[in-house]
């Protein structure tokens, strides 16, 4: 098995990344434009991969059969800030019994723990691939993991291809290259910097 990278063909995710690419989009707006795609990406990701059970209802005039989430499967959400964040605010009501943790991996995860991991943009991927190769010393298997991210660069998916199989990624946009300094061509910019975060 090999990395799957996902990249929903929907106008609205499409729309809220040519925000981000605009340099003249200003910073409430940008944080907007990460917060729907938060919300769109990881609609998709979730499509087929919540755990749910079937269940029978009363409705007004009789009975239905129907799908809820599974409450006794624990779902964690790790965001990396600022941008990370920015996602995950924008994906929380679609992750009805998500637990956030910020930048920091806990040390005891269960074993049925499903995992989506929030980062604004993957460059070279090397962040993204230290935190997985820290949940991997913990036995979490990448079939447990979903990685949400805004823009990913080729030479960052190469990298996680080669160290981590059967992960699965949604982006909006798979750019080809890097600058010098590790910035995506053409990519969005620097998040930190175009967020106001001081």
């Amino acid at each position: 098995m090999t990395l799957k990278v996902v990249v929903p063909p929907h106008p609205l995710i499409s729309h809220w990344l040519t925000v981000l690419r605009n340099e003249t989009t200003p910073p409430a707006l940008y944080a907007t434009a990460f917060e729907e795609l938060g919300r769109w990406l990881t609609y998709e990701a979730v499509r087929e991969w919540l755990p749910y059970r079937t269940e029978e209802v009363i409705t007004p005039t009789g009975k239905a059969i129907g799908n809820v989430i599974e409450p006794n499967i624990p779902l964690l959400s790790l965001a990396h800030i600022p941008a990370g964040l920015q996602l995950w605010i924008g994906a929380k009501n679609v992750l009805p019994n998500s637990r956030l943790c910020i930048n920091d991996i806990p040390h005891n995860i269960e074993s049925n723990t499903g995992i989506i991991i929030y980062t604004g943009q993957i460059t070279t991927g090397v962040n993204l691939l230290n935190q997985l190769k820290f949940l991997s010393k913990q036995k979490v298997q990448s079939n447990r993991i979903r990685v949400i991210t805004a823009l990913a660069a080729s030479d960052g998916l190469k990298k996680l291809g080669e160290s981590v199989p059967e992960l699965v990624i949604y982006t909006a946009c798979i750019d080809p290259g890097l600058t010098s300094e590790g910035q995506i061509i053409p990519g969005i910019g620097n998040p930190e910097t175009r967020l106001n975060i001081n």
